[in-house]
């Protein structure tokens, strides 16, 4: 319900009261809203109302959807899923996002798994190609080249200046 919704309830309800002693062009000014805005909205009740009662229905296939199989789903899930249903029901992806926030339905985010970093930072089976295969000379100068990152544990690490070797 947006901000003007509400101001027209107010002003409604306030027009029903016995002891209202406000006109509607008064109680439009102060409310902020036009008095044809007004008027408009109270002419769009009924229409309203069949909008809500299909979004109702929308929603019960879309529970329907969203329960199927034990585990909740998305709206991409929901989607695929009426569209397999008998007959096929075709429903725009931003109306099912739109009933799933008006209802409260929410996918649950799953969760990273923990075990699958740890497995990949202990990864020990990758070996790199023997690119130089041990023969340092025949390349020619400048080719090949090799760095040291040695540390000496000192107080935390004490890491010497790179030496690099050219063959």
């Amino acid at each position: 319900m947006g901000k003007a919704s509400a101001k027209f309830m107010i002003i409604h309800a306030a027009l029903q009261e016995e002891d209202n002693q406000l006109d509607i062009q008064t109680m439009c000014q102060l409310a902020g809203v036009s008095r044809s805005g007004y008027y408009r909205w109270l002419n769009a009740s009924q229409y309203r109302a069949e909008l809500e009662e299909q979004d109702c229905r929308d929603f019960e296939l879309i529970l329907q959807a969203y329960n199927h199989r034990g585990y909740k789903k998305g709206a991409r899930s929901i989607y695929m899923r009426l569209l397999h249903l008998n007959p096929p029901v075709v429903m725009n992806i931003k109306k099912i996002r739109r009933i799933m926030e008006k209802y409260r339905l929410y996918c649950p985010i799953r969760k990273v798994n923990p075990y699958r970093k740890m497995m990949q930072a202990m990864h020990t089976s990758h070996v790199s190609p023997n690119l130089v295969n041990r023969e340092f000379t025949t390349s020619g100068p400048r080719t090949v080249l090799l760095t040291d990152i040695s540390y000496i544990p000192y107080n935390g690490k004490l890491y010497p200046q790179k030496w690099t070797r050219k063959f």
